[in-house]
């Protein structure tokens, strides 16, 4: 059984129970990354024009939110899904950016499962919801809560035209 980054899984669906936490790490906003992601994905002038933030409420450049939800990701990759059964996800429920991020912030993420029950439909599945957070100086900045699906322990997929 191979994890989401092809490597051999060790934590499979009977593993993420409804309170479990992990730490996904501490993450230092990179500065020229930031803007360099904005300038191709979301060039508002608040994200990529510093002489123009810097005159705003804001006072200086902020984060594209969907900048820090890409952080949040490669550390919920790195941390979870590297040693996960994971397959695909049926989506986000939640997304709330709620504090601006700034290039030089340190932000801590954490994960909680917040729920597991398995599949009807694909019985070697489970769908999990999970709540992620990210924090600068314990001040929530991002929580999103997604659903994964993850492979059940010893359960093989079933058989297409079977």
């Amino acid at each position: 059984m191979r994890s989401g980054t092809g490597a051999k899984a060790e934590l499979f669906f009977e593993d993420l129970v409804p309170g479990r936490w992990f730490d996904l790490g501490a993450i230092t906003v990179d500065g020229t990354e930031m803007v360099a992601f904005a300038e191709r994905y979301d060039p508002q002038w608040y994200h990529v024009d510093a002489a123009l933030a810097a005159e705003s409420e804001y006072g200086g450049l902020i984060a594209s939110g969907f900048y820090t939800v890409s952080l949040f990701m490669r550390a919920y990759v790195d941390h979870v899904l590297a040693r996960a059964a994971a397959d695909a996800s049926p989506g986000l429920e939640e997304l709330r950016w709620l504090a601006a991020v700034r290039a030089g912030d340190r932000l801590v993420v954490r994960l909680e499962v917040l729920d597991q029950r398995p599949s009807t439909a694909k019985p070697h599945l489970g769908t999990v919801t999970l709540q992620g957070v990210m924090l600068r100086d314990e001040r929530e900045v991002l929580r999103l809560r997604f659903r994964g699906w993850f492979r059940r322990r010893g359960a093989a997929p079933a058989v297409a035209g079977a």
